[in-house]
């Protein structure tokens, strides 16, 4: 069923700390506001578009020429792959819930004035042509001084699901040629750059050139350090044993039509993921959360 904007305000809204607006028509985004944060979520793909703690710059990066349009991802904030990560012969790249229109199932203020949005999504026609199975997504995303973004899966069939997926998180920074990601060195990574040679992590991951790497059984928490500002970006997960660091750097920033010049001197993505060989089998009847929270320091 269609949620309407007039739907969504008289269902959901909450005073000046939610309402609903349209990115473009036909687009519907929760416009968040309170003390905490300011933050915007788009229903397309539940997509959150932005988070800004109060005292703080913009956390989350999305691209000057992003595409608002429905059957279409959007670059840049954090979009949802599922139920796989990356091409699919045949398929769309990274799933099909990024590009699907979620529902509002809830929305509230909790006791310590962060606004806890619910949406959520089930399996239809549609995605049971792409995939089939039957399952049920909620997608809870706290707005508060820190950002959590948890992804449940439920498995409403009788066999097992095996998924991949992926809170694919872009990132603000001043100067990629002067950002690194912490809390990752001594593990493994597949580098995608190097023919998916796989690789030893040495120190801090630093930026000189497109950077595209699936690091494997990993649970720590991921630091973004922008030496430019002092900022620290904090990722923390659960349900996750992959950390994917990626920038396209220059020359593939070239055929990303969906990406203005010189963008990637400003982004960097550190996502929480279930990929390669990560995989998650949910038996039936069963569920898997796939979270991370982010702080800034």
């Amino acid at each position: 069923m269609t949620q309407t904007l007039s739907t969504l305000n008289t269902s959901f809204a909450l005073g000046n700390s939610l309402r609903f607006s349209e990115a473009v028509p036909g687009l519907p985004v929760a416009e968040i506001s309170t003390p905490l944060a300011t933050a915007r979520v788009a229903l397309h793909g539940a997509h959150v578009l932005s988070w800004q703690p109060a005292g703080q710059a913009p956390v989350i990066w999305v691209s000057k020429a992003a595409i608002y349009e429905l059957g279409k991802p959007v670059r840049g904030g954090v979009p949802l792959c599922w139920p796989w990560f990356g091409p699919m012969a045949d398929k769309p790249m990274h799933g099909f819930v990024r590009t699907m229109v979620w529902q509002v199932r809830g929305a509230e203020l909790d006791a310590s004035g962060q606004l806890v949005l619910r949406l959520g999504l089930s399996d239809d026609a549609s995605t049971r042509a792409l995939w089939d199975h039957v399952f049920d997504l909620e997608l809870v995303v706290t707005v508060g001084s820190s950002l959590t973004m948890a992804l449940t899966t439920r498995n409403t069939g009788n066999t097992p699901l095996s998924i991949n997926q992926a809170l694919h998180t872009y990132f603000c920074t001043s100067d990629i040629s002067q950002t690194t990601v912490q809390g990752l060195a001594g593990g493994s990574y597949i580098n995608k750059v190097q023919n998916f040679a796989v690789c030893q992590q040495e120190g801090d991951v630093t930026f000189t050139e497109e950077t595209d790497r699936v690091y494997t059984d990993t649970t720590a928490d991921s630091l973004i350090q922008d030496r430019v500002t002092g900022r620290t970006i904090r990722i923390a997960k659960q349900g996750s044993a992959t950390t994917v660091v990626w920038n396209p750097w220059s020359e593939k920033e070239k055929g990303i039509v969906d990406m203005a010049a010189g963008e990637h001197r400003q982004m960097v993505c550190v996502e929480t993921c279930n990929a390669g060989p990560d995989v998650v089998v949910i038996p039936a009847g069963g569920a898997h959360t796939l979270a991370a929270t982010i702080s800034v320091a």
